[in-house]
């Protein structure tokens, strides 16, 4: 297992559309168990695919204290959404930038394992922004995106900013 580089946003790779996954083999797990390494030595509680500039419809997730619930989301599928609620949300291509959003209280989405056993469960809480979240990777919209244009245009220079700092 290896971390991979995490793209920052406004890299214009994280605007990528993801494509679905077909095959269920090594090279896919691998992927998996890799982006899993990455999101745990961030930290954070969820990456997808396409933040490591792999445009694959892969999620991983684990928003346990102690990284004891793994869970891996490939060709997630929204069916129903419930609710409304507003939390503060960051992401790991938007380092240190946290902004309340509101999305579904709670979700029932259908996905494949990272063995392609197909899954349907319910999400809530945590858990269900957090799926919306990674989701919203999937088709290259980032929270900033439910930001003002005001907002999302200071984060922008902010992090052009500390992309030329590190340069």
């Amino acid at each position: 297992m290896s971390t991979l580089p995490i793209l920052h946003f406004p890299d214009p790779l994280l605007r990528q559309k993801a494509r679905p996954v077909d095959t269920f083999d090594a090279e896919l797990r691998r992927l998996v168990d890799d982006m899993f390494e990455t999101m745990y030595a961030a930290p954070g509680i969820g990456l997808a695919a396409v933040q490591v500039n792999v445009a694959k419809r892969v999620i991983v997730i684990d928003v346990s204290e102690d990284k004891s619930a793994p869970l891996c989301l490939i060709n997630p599928e929204l069916l129903e959404s419930h609710g409304e609620e507003k939390m503060e949300e960051g992401c790991l291509s938007v380092p240190g930038i946290y902004e309340p959003v509101t999305r579904a209280q709670s979700v029932r989405v259908r996905f494949h394992d990272r063995n392609g056993e197909r899954v349907e469960r319910d999400f809530d809480g945590l858990l269900a922004v957090c799926v919306q979240h990674e989701m919203d990777h999937l088709d290259g919209k980032l929270f900033v995106d439910y930001l003002s244009r005001l907002k999302r245009d200071r984060i922008r220079k902010k992090m052009e900013k500390l992309r030329q700092q590190t340069l």
